[in-house]
């Protein structure tokens, strides 16, 4: 072997793709404590009474969490009724009245413009004002507690936003729902709730030190994810059960009895609050946003999932290259919202599907278009409704109460409609969307069995088709299997369903993984943000550590020049978060990370001083989660030149006991404890995605 090609046999692989597609405004969060000697030395300090305080106090933060969940979910869903009941009603008496004179062109413009003014008001302080906002955000608190740390997504304003912006959304009329949504606003209260501060504000209560670091905060925000799923479903269980199938990485037996208390905290609150609004105090009967209402006692579905996913996968890679600017954001979502009241007026004004008025519309808003007196038309039962409303109906309403051909065209036209909204710069989740489709379709399928079937009760309620087929349709796009499962069974409040229910989602996952990834997945990664699997890919036993580790390695000593820490800290080039310390000849003896640089130069940590005696205090580990999580920028930090020659000891503050990776096949190099090369989350989480899935990315960033 030449002297070239064994120069070439210790570098790293060329990677023939673009690396800038894995963005690199994300970077890891520190899951890893560090325990370095200021943490030790506040361990050994703390009684057996100071731990068992500290645990109280988790309790107390998932406590007030479940509980400001419910709260917000609560208030949405009232500002949701009231604006929606609003807008519905004027509609309604609009129609009425221009039925009988003529001119419902007019009609259709008041309903097009009010829908289009809320959209547009939803959509423009998502894009202007907190684009990390948009969607449902269950995407990006995945990433989060992955150990991903997405610029924005736990901040108060992103709270603000997402919740006066879903507000807007359905109200708007688009095919959107508010549950998804409430996953994200849950993680948000967690964050914040549990610093026992806000950063926004500038508040600090004094409340909470010790959960200052990203390992607690991480927990916290599991739990607000589970609350968010409880509070939008009344399912406490599946909540749990969806933070751990979907969300968190890191998993514990006490956190799940903290999670669980969580979500029923969550669930109570909101239950509470909403008997008291519907003016039956201690009637708990609304125990989530969506209430499927009580049921008393397939491959399709996975292929239009699949499809689904597909048309919004190219969809949203048009949205990126064309759709960027935010101006355009709001335009495209204002024309989805006057085409989809356009589409609906169109739908309902030529169905002939006229049914008799019964007590079960007391809740929602029937057009009698031209049916006769008594009657309602069928199409506006589905249409000129909350979704929420129209899912609900779908399940409940009498046999017979939509035509075939009815439910046929809805299916046809929400499913393109959700499509073509999922993605637009809007606070929007696409639980709903993806029931009131399959409602519609398995409503369709219970209508003509029961068509061609000798008639029997078990093929009597079309509504219970409904149910299976709304549950099948979420599990094809989204593919959740387990929380799923628990959470329609307990959204209906009847564990008879639970095995159909399992059966047809795990028959959807099966398929739609055959074609394509769930719509969360396909996001992550159009959105370049370094995820990793619970599973590495089955083809890549084959790779060392040497093949995806960056080299050179940028190195700091453990008694270091304050100038070197300075421009290391400074130049783009190296914007690491984390820094391998040394000793002489190259051996790793810790790491210290970019954070704890900053305040140490901030706090101007350096031994020319210490042995002065010039230093005030010796510096603590509060010093630390003072300035957490918004630790300063390097160019804020002066130094001037006389401390650049000072020089700065890591020993006290770095980690002395980081996590490591041996390499293998490099026999120069195979004496342990040496640094060779640095393994990070975006060299790992390119060659996770793959050829195939980098040379999508590049196309969807051309």
């Amino acid at each position: 072997m030449t002297s070239e090609e064994e120069s070439q046999r210790g570098k790293p692989k060329e990677i023939p793709h673009n690396e800038k597609l894995l963005s690199l405004k994300y970077e890891s969060l520190d899951y890893d404590n560090i325990e370095n000697q200021l943490f030790l030395e506040e361990e050994r300090r703390m009684s057996y009474m100071s731990f068992r305080c500290l645990e109280i106090s988790r309790w107390v933060v998932c406590g007030l969490i479940g509980f400001l969940t419910g709260l917000i979910a609560c208030f949405i869903d009232i500002v949701v009724e009231e604006l929606a009941g609003i807008k519905y009603q004027v509609v309604k008496e609009n129609i009425d009245k221009f039925t009988e004179v003529g001119g419902l062109s007019i009609s259709l413009i008041l309903w097009a413009v009010l829908n289009s003014v809320f959209v547009m008001l939803g959509s423009i302080i998502v894009a202007f004002f907190e684009p990390i906002a948009a969607g449902s955000g269950i995407p990006q608190i995945k990433c989060y507690l992955n150990g991903v740390k997405i610029p924005r997504v736990v901040r108060l304003k992103t709270l603000l936003v997402k919740v006066c912006g879903v507000i807007c959304s359905v109200v708007g009329g688009l095919a959107v729902g508010k549950e998804g949504p409430m996953i994200h606003s849950g993680a948000v209260v967690a964050a914040g709730v549990s610093q026992g501060r806000s950063t926004s504000l500038k508040r600090d209560f004094k409340m909470f030190e010790y959960f200052r670091r990203d390992t607690e905060k991480r927990d916290f925000v599991s739990a607000g994810a589970a609350a968010g799923v409880s509070a939008a479903f009344g399912a406490p269980v599946g909540g749990v059960l969806f933070s751990l199938e979907e969300g968190a990485s890191f998993w514990n037996q006490m956190l799940t009895w903290r999670i669980f208390f969580a979500s029923m905290i969550s669930t109570f609150t909101l239950n509470f609050f909403l008997s008291i609004y519907n003016n039956n105090p201690g009637d708990l009967s609304n125990p989530g946003l969506i209430n499927f209402g009580r049921f008393e006692s397939e491959v399709r579905c996975g292929l239009l999932g699949a499809l689904f996913n597909i048309l919004n996968y190219w969809l949203t890679i048009f949205r990126i290259r064309y759709v960027h600017r935010p101006c355009l954001q709001v335009m495209e979502a204002m024309l989805v919202a006057a085409v989809t009241a356009t589409v609906s007026f169109t739908m309902i004004y030529f169905s002939n599907d006229c049914q008799p008025l019964g007590s079960e519309h007391s809740e929602e808003y029937p057009l009698q278009l031209f049916c006769a007196d008594g009657e309602y038309n069928s199409m506006a039962t589905a249409f000129f409704n909350t979704p929420e409303r129209s899912v609900r109906s779908l399940f409940h309403n009498q046999p017979r109460t939509y035509n075939p051909l009815t439910l046929g065209l809805f299916t046809l036209t929400y499913f393109f409609l959700a499509c073509w909204t999922y993605g637009l710069a809007v606070s929007a989740g696409v639980f709903i969307p993806s029931l009131l489709i399959g409602a519609a379709w398995g409503r369709l399928c219970g209508i003509l069995l029961a068509s061609i079937t000798s008639t029997g009760s078990i093929w009597a309620d079309p509504g219970k088709y409904a149910l299976i087929g709304a549950a099948a349709q979420l599990g094809g796009i989204v593919r959740m299997t387990l929380s799923l499962t628990v959470i329609m069974v307990e959204a209906t409040g009847n564990v008879t369903y639970g095995l159909p229910i399992m059966l047809v989602l795990m028959t959807a996952k099966i398929v739609g993984d055959y074609f394509v990834e769930g719509l969360y997945d396909i996001h992550i990664k159009l959105q370049s943000v370094p995820f990793l699997h619970g599973e590495a890919p089955g083809t890549s036993h084959w790779l060392t550590a040497r093949e995806v580790m960056s080299s050179p390695v940028t190195c700091l000593n453990r008694i270091e020049k304050v100038g070197t820490i300075v421009d290391t800290l400074s130049n783009t080039s190296t914007n690491h978060n984390g820094f391998p310390v040394v000793v002489q000849p190259a051996k790793l003896c810790g790491l210290i990370l970019r954070s704890q640089l900053i305040v140490l130069l901030k706090h101007k940590v350096f031994v020319e001083l210490a042995r002065s005696r010039l230093t005030q205090r010796k510096l603590q580990l509060k010093d630390f989660r003072d300035a957490y999580p918004r630790f300063p920028p390097i160019q804020s930090i002066h130094v001037s030149q006389d401390e650049r020659e000072c020089m700065m000891d890591l020993t006290e503050f770095m980690n002395p006991t980081p996590y490591t990776v041996p390499q293998v096949e490099l026999k120069e190099f195979k004496k342990k404890g040496f640094v060779v090369g640095l393994v990070t989350r975006k060299d790992l989480a390119r060659y996770h995605l793959g050829k195939h899935g980098l040379e999508e990315l590049q196309l969807a960033q051309t």
